[in-house]
């Protein structure tokens, strides 16, 4: 099946064509799907692979940069512990002021002021519920919102937004947070000449 058969959709002025979207792969979910996610979804594909709805997406990367805007950019901390997502992300959070823990997180970053280390962010933004359960569950504690990328599988009971997304693959992973940076730039006025591909890590 060819990926433009795959969605036959039209997105309202996209941050990026819809061949784009397909492209980086961001629609393909899992074999699981969750009952938090089901409103996520556009179709299971014959292979048992459920196909996440980019309209959602897009709208959402759109809700999350007016929703992050709000807050300092120092205040934001952005966490990954999956290997595809670290890259991306710190080159998100670099690009726009926030601070960033990838790789293994720290029991006790938000929760233990003692600790070497310690913050206090006001806002979270975590590549996988699953593998970043740690940071959630302290910002749950701390009563810090949380932005989540999620996949099919995924539970959102802790998440306050969820940008619906493959958060497995490389590509999709940086293409999400590139529209992210491009447009949490743009709503600040600032243009940038970065490119999807600043945000693809090495294979």
């Amino acid at each position: 099946m060819t990926p433009v058969n795959e969605m036959e959709i039209e997105l309202k002025e996209p941050l990026v064509p819809v061949e784009e979207y397909l492209a980086a792969g961001i629609h393909i979910g899992t074999q699981q799907k969750s009952e938090d996610m089901k409103k996520f979804i556009y179709r299971v594909r014959g292979d048992g692979l459920y196909i996440l709805d980019i309209r959602e997406t897009d709208a959402r990367i759109k809700t999350v940069a007016k929703f992050l805007n709000q807050y300092e950019a120092p205040d934001v901390l952005i966490v990954t512990s999956r290997q595809y997502g670290q890259y991306p992300a710190k080159k998100f959070a670099d690009t726009i002021g926030a601070m960033s823990a990838t790789g293994r997180f720290i029991p006790g970053l938000l929760t233990n002021p003692v600790l070497d280390g310690y913050i206090e962010p006001k806002v979270i933004v975590v590549t996988d519920p699953i593998g970043d359960a740690q940071v959630i569950n302290e910002a749950v504690q701390c009563g810090i919102p949380v932005v989540a990328l999620c996949d099919t599988n995924n539970m959102t009971k802790f998440v306050d937004l969820v940008i619906p997304t493959n958060n497995k693959g490389r590509k999709a992973l940086s293409m999400i947070y590139f529209l992210l940076t491009r447009e949490m730039l743009h709503l600040r006025g600032i243009s940038t000449a970065l490119t999807l591909e600043d945000f693809e890590s090495e294979i």
